[in-house]
């Protein structure tokens, strides 16, 4: 009995791997600790249903799998709010990556204790000009 293009499953392990794989998104651009990005939520209210949208940076993120997460930090008023997302979340419409930035850490954690310009990240913005290709400049984010 052939299953045809299907792999054959051995153990618990192997099939687990394999519904995880299944449920992966592959729709998302790369992203990185330190980027900015934005995240287009779906939230539901009574029997509406509107998306809402949550820029700030990434300061970690989780690749475990299918419970691949990460955390998104941004000032609102003066104070610090940071919201975990799961990327295989229905609830998430969109990822869209604002600017690239350049930082030296897997974890951001520093940045909970930074306040106003102490609190940014050094950015690329990439500038293509014709017939040089693209460049990089390093600049300050505007938060």
């Amino acid at each position: 009995m052939s299953r045809g293009s299907q792999p054959r499953i051995k153990g618990l392990a192997d099939k687990v791997a394999l519904v995880e794989a299944s449920q992966l998104r592959k729709d998302f651009p790369p992203y990185s600790p330190g980027d900015t990005v934005r995240v287009h939520v779906r939230i539901k209210e009574g029997e509406k249903e509107r998306i809402q949208v949550y820029e700030g940076i990434v300061i970690a993120k989780n690749n475990k799998g299918a419970s691949k997460s990460f955390i998104v930090r941004k000032m609102s008023h003066g104070v610090g709010v940071e919201r975990i997302f799961l990327e295989s979340s229905p609830k998430i419409a969109k990822l869209e990556v604002m600017q690239e930035g350049k930082v030296r850490r897997a974890k951001l954690y520093y940045l909970r204790e930074r306040i106003g310009k102490a609190a940014r990240v050094d950015q690329y913005l990439a500038n293509t000009i014709e017939g040089q290709g693209s460049t990089s400049v390093k600049t300050q984010s505007p938060q």
